[in-house]
């Protein structure tokens, strides 16, 4: 069994790095705060530092949530670069800008050690239940190295391309998501206002072209305003923030995004940057004055 070390053990990170240590593998754990109990009681290693668990692992998997702080784990001091020694992996679950990762994988690369962004989506559901969607940038030797270690993790686990592709394909997965959730919130207040009992519009729509996993989802958290995260809005705006720059970039327009980030925007201004990103409902329910539910 290899020997693995996993970064980041919030809502995500802690049930995939369970599924690894279930596996039968060594995992040397670190995270901001202390390492949970599950985990070191599972058989993991508690690490004081970054260096620790690089030192300690031939894989290691970072899982936190937005560009500075990858690379405050990968290069500040007692990170992960400098525990690297020659043929090790480095694999980046974490959402971040896909510019930013071709940088920090030729830093990992000129030490001499492999680097795979892989993206995740599938919320906590996914990551609890090991069905994630990886989306995975990097070369083919180290991809079919990692791959037994993703299929403990997820269920869709695809090599988009080199470096930085993972991540391009993460933030385009981001776009769908946030158009789609405001698709189906609109839908459910015109439903709710004309009268109709949204809850069985949902259901009705569920068997119908319409269908998708965020009508099933967050359609149902938007009847039963159940807003507990979830993915927060706040990291979704994260994501859209990176579309939205990278696209200035590129001079493209992504009309659509900009008009979904902003009803994210009104939400963290009512005090929602915690809510499910399900929540982004709550914006449209204000401008019409009226709730789904």
């Amino acid at each position: 069994m290899s020997k693995l070390g996993f970064i980041g053990l919030g809502i995500m990170g802690t049930p995939m790095a369970g599924h690894l240590i279930a596996g039968g593998h060594d995992l040397a754990l670190t995270t901001l705060g202390e390492v949970p109990r599950a985990l070191t009681d599972a058989g993991g290693t508690a690490c004081a530092t970054a260096r620790e668990v690089a030192e300690a692992a031939d894989i290691l998997f970072v899982m936190v949530p937005d560009t500075p702080q990858v690379e405050a784990v990968l290069f500040g001091d007692n990170g992960v670069a400098e525990g690297l020694s020659p043929g090790k992996t480095v694999v980046d679950m974490s959402s971040i800008s896909p510019m930013a990762t071709k940088d920090f994988a030729k830093r990992i690369n000129g030490l001499g050690c492999d680097y795979i962004d892989a993206p995740v989506s599938g919320g906590e559901v996914g990551a609890k239940g090991a069905t994630l969607t990886i989306m995975c940038g990097g070369s083919e030797e180290a991809f079919a190295r990692v791959k037994p270690l993703f299929d403990l993790m997820g269920k869709n686990v695809t090599l988009v391309g080199g470096n930085g592709d993972g991540q391009t394909c993460k933030v385009a997965n981001q776009i769908i998501v946030a158009l789609t959730i405001e698709a189906v919130g609109e839908a459910l207040l015109f439903a709710s206002k004309a009268g109709a009992d949204p809850a069985k519009v949902r259901e009705a729509l569920m068997g119908g072209f319409a269908s998708s996993k965020i009508l099933e989802i967050h359609g149902e958290r938007m009847v039963k305003r159940t807003f507990d995260p979830g993915f927060r809005i706040e990291l979704h705006q994260k994501d859209l923030n990176l579309a939205l720059s990278n696209a200035r970039q590129m001079g493209l327009s992504l009309p659509n995004t900009a008009t979904a980030q902003e009803l994210f925007n009104a939400c963290a201004a009512h005090g929602g940057s915690a809510w499910d990103h399900s929540a982004m409902v709550r914006a449209l329910e204000m401008l019409a004055d009226h709730e789904v539910a």
